[in-house]
């Protein structure tokens, strides 16, 4: 009795432990402003793993996940890291030198043969190579032209213009002369909407760096994706499609979260119709807040190679990209809600001038996806 008795007070202490931690750790989540401190001791520790060598970040990815799993989140980490630097170049503006700087570094890193490889192996040819080409090449174009895109949006010079013309010229016009407007991954496999919508989004900011060039593909496929891609259910863009542009598949948190973090970027109305039916259809607030990972069942403990490991229903890409979304739209009861269930699942780890979640030792993309989102400020 007298063992349970203990065991019992220590689960209670840890549990009140944790509890503190949560709460100060998020005392004075909010603001672009009370959050400064945290987010620039968090995008230190980005830079510090990111922007470094193509290798060296490969490195940081998880072993248990094959090759092009980890080519994939080593571009993912690029894009999001920049996408996190870039919107504290906005919101800091003494931070835009520094902010340039590294996401030259970073783009540099991303343009890197090794990091391009993953993409290569799947199309048997080099996607910056093979611009004149008509394969796809979706997954590896649309982050490195968004990239290039941000980076000249805040102030980036013109290092980068000649493959960013390529690449962008290269994505549209594969993109108009497909059917269904939209390009497979990679051979063989369903669309996948949030990787077509990176490109829609570069192609957007491409068009509105150089006198609305490509505007055309980019309204076209809003137009199409509002006419035919609409989940009936949940009033959510589909997931995925199929070759010729039907909807296939269920709905899944990971994708919808992030369809909804791209629309804000090129159709902000849209964005924030499909974020209230995301909340409608996928938002769970207990135990923990967060996003559901599937609308048509449960899943109280599985793992999912896009969402991550699901516990309690939840997905964890899915909740962190719905931060981004919650941060837009100024939803701040559920944005606090999504980084107190982002703390306890990951635990801030400080020392010195860098902060991070421990979870970030595992999973360095949910750290870059995580800051990027909580950036995504409508002044950002």
């Amino acid at each position: 009795m007298r063992k349970i008795l203990i065991i019992a007070v220590g689960v209670a202490l840890l549990l009140v432990g944790k509890a503190l931690w949560v709460v100060c750790a998020t005392w004075g989540h909010g603001s672009a402003s009370s959050e400064r401190s945290e987010i620039l001791r968090r995008a230190n520790y980005l830079v510090s793993k990111v922007a470094t060598t193509p290798i060296g970040l490969l490195h940081e990815m998880p072993d248990a996940i094959d090759f092009q799993f980890r080519g994939e989140w080593a571009l993912y980490s690029c894009s999001m890291t920049t996408m996190a630097l870039a919107n504290i170049a906005r919101l800091y503006p003494d931070q835009r030198d520094s902010s340039l700087r590294h996401i030259e570094q970073i783009i540099d890193v991303a343009m890197a043969p090794e990091i391009r490889l993953y993409d290569k192996l799947r199309w048997g040819e080099d996607p910056l190579e093979s611009l004149g080409g008509d394969n796809s090449h979706v997954s590896y174009l649309s982050h490195l032209a968004w990239m290039i895109g941000t980076y000249k949006q805040v102030g980036g010079g013109k290092q980068y213009d000649d493959t960013y013309h390529a690449v962008c010229e290269a994505m549209n016009r594969r993109i108009v002369q497909s059917d269904a407007l939209n390009l497979p991954t990679y051979p063989g496999e369903s669309i996948y909407v949030p990787d077509m919508l990176v490109a829609i989004v570069a192609l957007d900011v491409y068009s509105q760096l150089n006198r609305g060039d490509c505007a055309g593909t980019v309204q076209a496929w809003l137009d199409r994706a509002k006419r035919e891609w609409i989940d009936d259910e949940t009033g959510l863009l589909a997931s995925c499609l199929t070759e010729d542009g039907k909807p296939t598949g269920a709905i899944k948190g990971s994708y919808s979260a992030l369809n909804c973090y791209y629309l804000t970027f090129i159709d902000p109305d849209l964005a924030r119709q499909q974020y209230e039916r995301l909340k409608d259809a996928l938002l769970q607030t207990s135990p923990l807040t967060g996003i559901r990972e599937y609308h048509d069942r449960s899943c109280w403990l599985g793992m999912d190679i896009d969402a991550g490991p699901i516990v309690c229903n939840l997905s964890p890409s899915g909740t962190a990209f719905a931060i981004g979304c919650a941060t837009r739209f100024d939803d701040a009861e559920v944005r606090r809600n999504l980084l107190k269930t982002a703390e306890i699942a990951g635990s801030t780890l400080t020392w010195g001038d860098k902060s991070h979640y421990w979870l970030a030792d595992f999973a360095l993309v949910g750290e870059a996806i995580t800051l990027a989102m909580r950036t995504h400020f409508r002044n950002s």
